[in-house]
């Protein structure tokens, strides 16, 4: 079932419009489309128009929009996004302190620089969200499940 406070509505109804290329008439996939809404229904009337119509064409059309870049994804992926950013963020925070207070440094001393450069992200966010967000160049896939803020951004 989706989940709009860890998912991106934008890929959930493009795998429900990969299965409906298969086999149009599937009402599962249909239903499992409209019941993933929730605002958007508001927020795109076009977009909640063709699924209620059951038209692969016009969700086609959309999805090739949102891919595009021709069309504004739902607020509720780029919530998503944002609220993803920001605990990869915070979990880069907390490693880097981590690092960098470790036991054996002296009371007196300033402490050391951590190398930490990238981590492995929250894992309350699946792997689709990070990969969307390096796609975007917000962050930056290292390899190993391991992603780092571009060069040039800060990490705060």
């Amino acid at each position: 079932m989706f989940d709009p406070r860890t998912e991106l509505l934008v890929h959930f109804l493009a795998a429900r419009a990969a299965a409906l290329a298969v086999d149009p008439g599937a009402e599962a996939e249909w239903t499992a489309a409209a019941g993933s809404l929730g605002k958007a229904r508001e927020e795109e009337p076009d977009l909640a128009a063709a699924i209620d119509a059951k038209d692969l064409a016009a969700l086609d059309a959309i999805r090739a929009d949102w891919a595009s870049g021709k069309r504004r994804w739902p607020d509720q992926d780029l919530h998503v996004l944002k609220r993803a950013m920001r605990a990869f963020r915070k979990r880069l925070r907390v490693t880097l302190l981590d690092a960098e207070s470790s036991v054996g440094v002296g009371p007196m001393s300033g402490g050391r620089s951590s190398d930490i450069c990238g981590i492995t992200p929250p894992g309350i966010y699946p792997r689709a969200i990070w990969l969307e967000l390096a796609r975007q160049g917000r962050l930056v896939n290292a390899g190993q499940g391991v992603f780092e803020i571009p060069p040039g951004q800060s990490q705060d």
